[in-house]
Order: C-alpha cells, then structure tokens, then sequence
C-alpha cells in the first residue's frame, strides 16, 4: 500500500506539478485540455464537463526510465459523440475504425465510426448486425473482424462473429464459447483471439487463459496453446511473427496485471518477456516505430495516463510524455506516423463516457 501512495498524483500539490508538466508537453489545438463538455454520463442524458472524480483518480508518474525524447500530444476532432468501453480499434486502410460499446445512456451500441487522419474527420459506416461492448477486433486481408463481446455492461458475453468487407457484415462461424473483452490480431493468414471473461454476472465473471485462431478460409475456430494466465482488457499485438499480451485484469481491475508474454507459433508456445512497469486494464497497445506503447487503463480509484514503451530488440521499457487526458476502454491505432487515441472512460468503471481524441508522436 506504501508503493502505491507513493506512485499516485493528485491534481493538486504535488499532482499540479505533475499535471503542468503534462499540459506544457501537449499542442491543444482548437480542442483544448478541457474538452468542454466532451463527456456524458452512463445514467442520464446531456452533456457534461470533466467529472470531479477524475482530479482523484488520474494518475501520470511511472517507474520505468525517462525516455531522452517524450514526445508530444495534439488535441484531434472529438468523436461524434462520447464512447468507452470499445476496448480496441482498429486500422484498415489508412483509417482508424471503432465500434461497439458504451454510448447514449446503453451499453450495448452497435456504432461503427471512422476516422481519416488526413481530413481529421469522422464518418459512419455501417454498424455491428447487433449492439455490443468490449468486442474483439482484427484485420485480416483488408477485412474486419468483430470477435464476442458483452451484451450487458461488462458482462454477459456472446459468441457472435462478423466480417466487414468495407460496405456490409457478414456473420461466420460462432466462437467456441461465449466470451468478452477478447483480444484478437491477424497472424499468419487467421485470426487469433486471445484471453477474455465469460460469466453473465460480475462475482461470476472470470478471466479465461483462451487462445483460440479462425481461418476464413475453412470457417473454423481451432485452439492453440493457452496463455499462462488467464485474463482480459490486456493490450495484445503482433509484433514480426510473434504475439505479444501485456497486462490486462484477472477477473477484476482490482486485480490488475503486468504480465507480458509472447506467443511463437512455429513453437505453439508462450514465454515471459519483461513486465509492464505499471500493471493496468483497459488499455491501448500500439507498435509504433518498433517500439510497442502502452498508454492509459484503469484500476482501483484510478485512471493511467502512463505512456510507456517496450523495446523488443532490447526486453526493456522507458517512460515516454502521458496522456493529457487519462482514459480507459478507448480506441488506440497508429495512424501516418503518430498514435491516435479516441474516447474512453475518463473515470473508473464505465459511468461516465468520452469524445475527447488526442494523438502522440515523436517528432
């Protein structure tokens, strides 16, 4: 308990400190810090500011090794509306794609929204065949891959699977087992979707050690080797031909992890890597000029806006500028040569939703 006062800022004393030095890093654009009223609540309807909440619970300082360049943030176009909890985005060609999650006072949305980078605008396109939150996504031969998800907030999981061509879903073969907050890559030709939480009520919901690969061609689900420990809202990425799963929660985000493995699949096998200097859920998990960033998450009492950086070529993390706006359950792709960070929750759990947007690069 000692450590973890010690590692918590808050927006005050020593966190106004820590809070400038975040701001001075950022471009704020026409955007600004504030967002205005870019937030809106799981409970009622309209729009509202920053929710006090948040000056207690977000937290910027991590324990890896300063990176000699921070990088900086820019302030893009607000999504259309505030989302959370679509756990992933995704990028299919040149764009960033969201969907699912919460919005409009329901957990179970079926939005599907664009961003172009070029134009800094939003489109819609057309939405999931059935609303859902924490749902899996990959991209495979320039087809998108939505994978389970909750039916209910945070629980209540569903078998589900669809493929968007870029014009319509299809629906394919089902997964094995109900299942949500799953991550999925593309490697080697399939899909692979890793971890996850089935149980359709939280004391019964667990974290399963799932690893299971879909092939388009045959329109079949095979299992491969199960990750060492189970668990869900964890970043995961293909870096080269490997599978890299960092962090995420066991069961609960009381319960958080900074476990990091790497799944070889001419071995079918998974082995430890070095861990996420700050254990989190929730949070984005991006590869970015050969580096992964892991950047925001939630735990207890808490919203990260740690930006940290794992060097595959070295099995060494550095501590690179936070986000300015602390979030969860958003979406984070790499986009022209910077990383873009859409939505979340500002708070923890999912009662309040975000349209802020801001991007990061090194320069």
């Amino acid at each position: 308990m000692h450590t973890m006062n010690r590692r918590r800022f808050l927006i005050g004393g020593a966190g106004a400190l820590m809070a400038s030095s975040v701001f001075a890093q950022m471009d704020h654009g026409a955007h600004g810090p504030g967002h205005g009223d870019a937030y809106e609540s799981l409970r009622k309807p309209g729009r509202i500011g920053l929710p006090d909440a948040a000056a207690t619970q977000r937290v910027f300082d991590s324990p890896a090794r300063k990176a000699a360049s921070q990088g900086r943030w820019t302030s893009r176009a607000l999504l259309p509306l505030p989302r959370s909890e679509m756990a992933w985005a995704v990028e299919m060609a040149g764009r960033m794609h969201v969907v699912g999650g919460y919005a409009e006072q329901r957990v179970d949305r079926p939005y599907h929204q664009v961003y172009d980078s070029k134009s800094d605008r939003w489109t819609d396109e057309a939405p999931l065949p059935r609303g859902a939150n924490h749902v899996g996504v990959a991209v495979l031969d320039n087809r998108l891959y939505a994978v389970g998800g909750h039916l209910d907030q945070n629980r209540k999981p569903d078998d589900l699977c669809f493929v968007y061509d870029g014009t319509r879903w299809t629906r394919i073969a089902s997964l094995p087992g109900r299942c949500g907050a799953i991550a999925c890559v593309a490697l080697n030709g399939r899909v692979h979707a890793v971890g996850g939480a089935t149980g359709d009520t939280s004391p019964a919901k667990k974290s399963v050690d799932w690893h299971l690969a879909y092939d388009p061609k045959t329109d079949r689900w095979e299992t491969l080797a199960p990750m060492p420990t189970g668990r869900d809202h964890t970043g995961t990425l293909t870096v080269g031909s490997f599978i890299h799963v960092i962090g995420g929660r066991v069961d609960s985000f009381h319960t958080n992890s900074n476990l990091h493995h790497v799944y070889d699949p001419q071995k079918d096998a998974w082995a430890p890597r070095r861990p996420l200097p700050t254990a989190r859920s929730g949070h984005g998990a991006v590869l970015y000029r050969g580096r992964i960033f892991v950047m925001g998450g939630e735990g207890t009492d808490r919203v990260f806006g740690q930006n940290e950086a794992y060097d595959p070529a070295t099995d060494t993390w550095e501590a690179f500028a936070p986000m300015p706006t602390p979030r969860h359950g958003m979406g984070a792709v790499m986009l022209d040569d910077a990383i873009y960070i859409a939505g979340g929750g500002p708070v923890m759990g999912g009662g309040v939703q975000s349209a802020v947007h801001e991007a990061f690069t090194l320069g």
